[in-house]
């Protein structure tokens, strides 16, 4: 049996307890290596079965809510060209440029949303808008390219 460990210091003594699944009203509980089988009230039972952790596997890449993935490798930028990266990591709301632009230092080319705060992304400098690497509602890591200036 698989059990789900925690550690815990209480008044400076340190404790790893490790829970296992709820059977009928019985828990077993390991702590420090001596197994225990605790017994619970009824209504706590029905409460620690409904309120059973799912464990969900962890997939191979990041991906986002709906299954995409999560945008984070650097791209290979061309000589002469810079990326423009994202500063945070979150999800593309909208771009305000397009291939071919014109921008100038500083300009906003897209905006990120992060901890539910829309960010501005401004280009860092000058050029034409050579390649978009990100579609709204993508989601970026930190460091992430989202476009390249040429």
């Amino acid at each position: 049996m698989k059990l789900k460990e925690y550690k815990y210091k209480i008044n400076g003594i340190k404790f790893t307890v490790g829970v296992g699944e709820v059977n009928d009203n019985q828990i077993h509980v390991e702590v420090n290596g001596t197994p225990y089988t605790v017994e619970l009230d009824e209504s706590q039972a029905k409460k620690a079965a409904v309120a059973a952790p799912v464990v969900k596997r962890p997939q191979a890449a990041p991906r986002t809510e709906t299954g995409e993935k999560v945008i984070s490798t650097p791209t290979q930028v061309p000589a002469g060209a810079k990326a423009v990266k994202s500063p945070l990591p979150g999800t593309i709301q909208s771009i305000k440029v397009k291939v071919g632009d014109t921008v100038k230092s500083g300009d906003t080319v897209c905006v990120l949303e992060a901890m539910k705060m829309n960010n501005d992304i401004h280009c860092t400098s000058g050029g034409t808008v050579s390649k978009i690497l990100v579609n709204v509602g993508d989601t970026v890591l930190e460091g992430a390219d989202i476009m390249i200036i040429g």
